[in-house]
């Protein structure tokens, strides 16, 4: 049983004969990608504050020390980026920050906020308003708080990073698996465009890998609504000094997500935390995100690489590289997909992928709907 599974009354459990067919899975199982893709973002740590103390983390800061950046912060951070040719606004920050940091508290009180939530709403339809499209990473949510700011996100996500109860996460506040896929599951409830992933090296067994991979699966097959599924390999810091997974390790891995995955989920490796050209034959089809302008406040210490890197990568692996938007294409209305398309009658709510917000931005007639349509097309420029 999934540790927490029953708390949050989340039925996802990977029977032991498909544990055991993933685990037999290998590089040799599965084809390469025909095409690479990114997505040209900013990256907004909107606060560094988390309940969460995990071991391998250097996002977080303690009470007294954490920041929280001011709605004028985050217009400059994305208008710069607009200005840059991005069209995603990489929102990250910890778990339920206001739970227990009295700063940042009183901050969200003074600016009229009763949550961090409201307060994301709120930045994220300045994002709107400055040309780019927000993808909101608040960690774990409940529905309330993920109805809260649904609407003014072209996508969201959580990592999972894994199933197993893991030392790194101990603590009073260790993350919950079970806690990590309701979120996951509410987001499929609600119709949200969603990213997920694992972490390796954080103590995990191959079983957790093969587990994890297969609870992502389940709750695809029900809701349809991940769109990649990130394999990130823990990388060392000032927190961490416990090592990184070899390259066997990420290249069976790997293997073993595309092998898992249904062929329409992308399979993402961050290509500054792993040596992307060492896997590409595993499957990966995604870069993910990546920023001319930001740097990765998650991993400091190592630098998102420039798109002439990422050019670079794709041609090592013999495929053409094209650029995404935060929202994968199959979740945009027709006329978004194919222009000559004539929009049809606006569906309900609870038939759209992507609000009326972030189609109403795709459609646009300004330069930020310009843009978003180039990356569309495949026209966007280097």
């Amino acid at each position: 049983m999934i540790p927490g599974a029953d708390e949050y009354d989340v039925d996802v459990e990977p029977s032991p004969e498909d544990v055991e067919r993933l685990l037999a899975a290998d590089p040799d199982d599965v084809e390469p990608a025909d095409e690479l893709t990114f997505a040209r973002n900013v990256f907004v740590p909107l606060t560094t504050a988390c309940r969460y103390t995990c071991t391998y983390c250097t996002y977080y800061d303690p009470p007294g020390q954490a920041t929280l950046m001011s709605p004028e912060e985050v217009r400059d951070v994305v208008r710069t980026g607009a200005d840059a040719g991005c069209t995603e606004a990489l929102f990250t920050f910890g778990d339920d920050p206001d739970d227990r940091y009295t700063a940042v508290h009183d901050q969200l009180d003074e600016w009229g906020h009763d949550s961090i939530h409201t307060y994301l709403r709120e930045v994220c339809e300045i994002t709107l308003d400055e040309g780019l499209l927000p993808h909101a990473n608040p960690g774990d949510q409940t529905r309330e708080q993920m109805e809260t700011v649904a609407d003014v996100n072209a996508s969201m996500g959580v990592m999972l990073e894994t199933t197993a109860e893991v030392q790194a996460h101990g603590g009073p506040r260790a993350k919950n698996p079970g806690q990590r896929l309701n979120t996951i599951r509410t987001a499929g409830q609600l119709g949200v465009p969603f990213t997920t992933g694992i972490l390796v090296g954080i103590g995990e067994d191959w079983e957790d890998r093969a587990e994890s991979l297969l609870a992502i699966r389940e709750l695809h097959d029900r809701y349809d609504h991940v769109q990649e599924v990130i394999v990130q390999p823990v990388r060392e810091n000032e927190r961490w000094t416990n090592g990184s997974p070899d390259v066997e390790t990420l290249r069976r891995t790997v293997a073993m997500a595309r092998y898992a995955l249904p062929e329409e989920v992308s399979v993402q490796v961050p290509p500054n935390l792993a040596p992307v050209r060492d896997v590409l034959d595993c499957g990966v089809d995604d870069l993910g995100g990546v920023s001319p302008v930001t740097d990765d406040h998650v991993n400091p210490d190592y630098k998102w690489p420039a798109l002439r890197e990422l050019e670079d990568v794709a041609d090592y692996a013999g495929v053409p590289l094209g650029e995404r938007l935060p929202v994968y294409e199959r979740y945009l209305p027709a006329h978004l997909r194919n222009p000559g398309v004539e929009p049809a009658s606006p569906p309900a709510e609870a038939d759209r992928w992507v609000s009326a917000k972030i189609e109403e931005a795709i459609a646009g007639a300004d330069d930020a709907g310009e843009r978003y349509r180039s990356v569309l097309s495949g026209a966007a420029a280097d």
